[in-house]
């Protein structure tokens, strides 16, 4: 058959009345309930297998089934979906295939199961899908139910086939209906009170049109037939019959997560215990770690939530780098009530969902992109392809409308976007600098900071594509696992010195030391690195700069030797954000120091008075110094502070953590910590006592300094660069080697 041939959908004065439906339609039936949709799917699955068509019911809702189904047939797809030799759940018996898949595997799996299955039955199949508002219910999102729509509507009718999808009225929004009938090509209410008054209204009819076809129909269910509403007094019935449904579905502007929330609220405010809604609310909307799930669902109230939800862009969870910055603080409210009300900046984070970044890849036509990156054959080849077209893509009206609510709440203050993925900060895998993270200093015209923030979302979608992470999840066994990207946006901290803008310091800490500089270090007590400005210089390698590292076991204790030393290995430069230039950028330390308050020189740098004691001599007077946070690690009440932090929150993680965090001084030397983010320490600990084997082949010895713990494993290969020949080798061809060793390693 070709495409747009007519078909037969088992009631003859429907298809006079929609003159037919035709092959590439899929057809939408916007019911009160599954019981009007089996008046006319019953017919409809008669009629294919009378035809002898490809007859194929997707079955993933949890509501009776929609094709009559018997208890063997559910206990065989049981079988077949614990088989790990088939390729998908699926049973074939009376003419029907009857495939099941799991829609709580999260939207772009079960998306992508679906697209499986339509590829694989091909041309002019038949199908019946369960009902779309099951798939709201699942993701508690209209959101998403909509973009699978859009995904898979499309796909379908490029194979000229016809689907019957039914969707429950008064449960969704009408943004999401209306993306539903733009992209479907048959929308048909239904209403009825009894079976003898069951009528259809055609709202959308793809390419062909009748004198009638747009009025109502009532469809005797027991003889078949259907009569165009004409009569007066029919008419009136059957506005009275619509009137009255239609009274009983108030709200129907809002998303269902939207009314969902309300009620909640109002089960609150009226004193109910809302503990299941709590863990509900939990599960929807922060992370799919069972482990974060758990320590959430431990320390967090149903208030906190609400202010999770009042600051969200879009639906969907919040992701990982959010969940762990949000418990952590919440775990020093509740553990360190003194530290939290004394010296803690209060957190006025907002939340950008990670539906927005599916929406986002539909939206901009790039999900056949994304289908064909999650094959084994595309996975690098479309990924770079894909990257590109998350860096370019456009952002609806709607959602640039949130964008701006969160702009007008920030001001012209600097602001920081940042990944918060599924899979990001979790127990077992941290993704540490797989991600971006975007500066924005946040400055011009409403429309140039809008189009700034925007690149900045833009540029943190497309790294999910960047081959560092790819090769992060493939190395991982992670690369056929949803990972969706929701989005961290912070206020920077810090204070505003002429044009630049930065805090006193910033950097992270451990609460477990990977370093023994000294034998008899307790590595228990954690570390910290810390570095004048923004905290990137703590966080990133730099060849020109050294953070100072603090052992917080013995906090003023370092290996430098003398002065000369503790100039070398010093901080030279400082990331600040450039507020004339719009940008971020480091700059000498002596710029940054000239600048600064007294009082916040005073805790970053140490004086180096043999030099300033030689100028004195000579009859001049100079000031002579270097940063080192000095008075930050002599600060006794901040190391206390971050001592207590490190501990507790490695007490309630019950795993050892590394957090993010900025410091900023008074006067008065009081000062204020903000913690950024939190995580599961990506570290082996073995307190197993090593002996070292007596071997003579010794390829490589350290003495009193190393990082890590020592550990016993097997080595398969080594490779060994001989240094005479390197030394002799060509100077333009020496980079090839680090080639040779990365392919190696890979």
């Amino acid at each position: 058959m070709t495409a747009f041939d007519r078909v037969k959908s088992g009631i003859p004065g429907l298809d006079k009345a929609l003159d037919n439906i035709r092959l590439g339609d899929n057809v939408v039936w916007n019911v009160t309930n599954l019981n009007e949709f089996s008046y006319f799917v019953d017919p409809y699955v008669k009629q294919a297998k009378e035809d002898n068509r490809n007859l194929i019911y997707i079955r993933f809702a949890n509501h009776p089934p929609l094709i009559e189904m018997s208890e063997e047939d559910f206990l065989l797809l049981d079988e077949e979906e614990n088989n790990p030799d088939t390729e998908f759940c699926m049973i074939e018996r009376d003419g029907i295939k009857i495939y099941r898949v799991n829609p709580y595997n999260q939207f772009e799996t079960f998306t992508l199961e679906v697209h499986r299955i339509i590829e694989k039955e091909g041309y002019d199949a038949f199908y019946v899908f369960d009902c779309l508002s099951d798939l709201q219910a699942v993701w508690s999102t209209d959101l998403m139910m909509g973009n699978f729509f859009r995904v898979t509507c499309p796909f379908l009718f490029q194979l000229d086939t016809v689907a019957f999808f039914p969707i429950i009225r008064g449960r969704h929004s009408y943004d999401a209906i209306a993306k539903i009938r733009e992209t479907t090509q048959l929308f048909l209410n239904v209403y009825s009170n009894t079976t003898d008054e069951v009528y259809v209204s055609p709202l959308k009819v793809w390419n062909r049109y009748s004198q009638t076809m747009f009025l109502g129909h009532k469809y005797n269910v027991r003889t078949g037939s259907v009569k165009v509403l004409q009569d007066g007094q029919e008419l009136s019935k059957y506005y009275k019959i619509v009137n009255d449904l239609d009274r009983y579905q108030n709200g129907q502007t809002l998303d269902s997560w939207e009314r969902y929330m309300l009620q909640v609220r109002m089960k609150y405010e009226e004193g109910e215990n809302i503990d299941d809604e709590c863990d509900r609310i939990c599960e929807l909307m922060m992370t799919k770690d069972e482990r974060m799930l758990s320590k959430i669902k431990e320390y967090f109230t149903f208030e906190d939530y609400t202010t999770i939800y009042d600051r969200r862009v879009g639906s969907g969870l919040v992701g990982g780098k959010s969940c762990g910055m949000l418990l952590a603080r919440k775990i020093i409210e509740n553990n360190c009530p003194d530290i939290y009300n004394n010296n803690f900046e209060p957190d006025d984070s907002f939340y950008i969902g990670s539906d927005l970044f599916y929406t986002y890849i539909v939206s901009n036509d790039l999900w056949d992109l994304r289908v064909k990156q999650r094959t084994k054959e595309g996975y690098y080849k479309y990924g770079k392809e894909l990257e590109e077209g998350l860096k370019n893509g456009v952002f609806s009206d709607e959602i640039k409308k949130e964008f701006i609510r969160i702009l007008d709440y920030f001001g012209q203050n600097p602001i920081i976007v940042r990944s918060s993925s599924f899979l990001e900060d979790g127990y077992g895998n941290a993704f540490a600098g797989k991600y971006e993270s975007v500066f924005c200093a946040n400055r011009g015209s409403l429309e140039e900071r809008l189009a700034a923030f925007e690149d900045a979302v833009k540029i943190v979608y497309s790294s999910t594509m960047n081959i560092s992470a790819l090769e992060y999840r493939k190395l991982n066994d992670l690369d056929d696992t949803d990972e969706q990207m929701a989005l961290l946006v912070q206020r920077v901290s810090g204070s505003y010195y002429g044009d630049y803008f930065f805090p006193t310091a910033a950097g992270v800490g451990f609460s477990y030391s990977p370093y023994s500089p000294l034998p008899d270090m307790d590595n228990s007590k954690g570390m910290l690195r810390l570095v004048m400005g923004l905290g990137t210089k703590a966080v990133d390698r730099t060849k020109k700069d050294y953070p100072r590292i603090i052992n917080l076991d013995k906090p003023e204790v370092t290996l430098t030797k003398d002065i000369k030393e503790k100039h070398r290995y010093s901080q030279h430069y400082l990331d600040v954000i450039d507020l004339k230039e719009v940008c971020l950028h480091d700059v000498p330390v002596g710029d940054g120091l000239e600048i600064i308050p007294r009082h916040a020189k005073k805790v970053l740098v140490e004086h180096d008075r043999e030099a300033e004691r030689m100028f004195r001599d000579r009859g001049q007077r100079r000031e002579i110094v270097f940063v080192n946070c000095e008075g930050i690690v002599k600060n006794q009440e901040f190391i206390g502070d971050m001592k207590e932090i490190l501990d507790t929150l490695e007490e309630a993680y019950d795993y050892p953590v590394d957090i993010e965090y900025t410091v900023n001084f008074g006067e008065d030397n009081t000062f204020n910590i903000n913690l950024l983010q939190c995580r599961p320490l990506q570290v082996s600990i073995n307190n197993e006592s090593i002996e070292m084997p007596e071997d003579k082949n010794v390829f490589f010895h350290i003495k009193e300094s190393s990082m890590g713990m020592s550990r016993k494993s097997v080595i398969d290969t080594i490779c060994y660069v001989d240094p005479h020949k390197y030394y002799e080798y060509p100077y333009a061809q020496k980079s090839s080697l680090s080639r040779v060793i990365s392919d190696l390693n890979a």
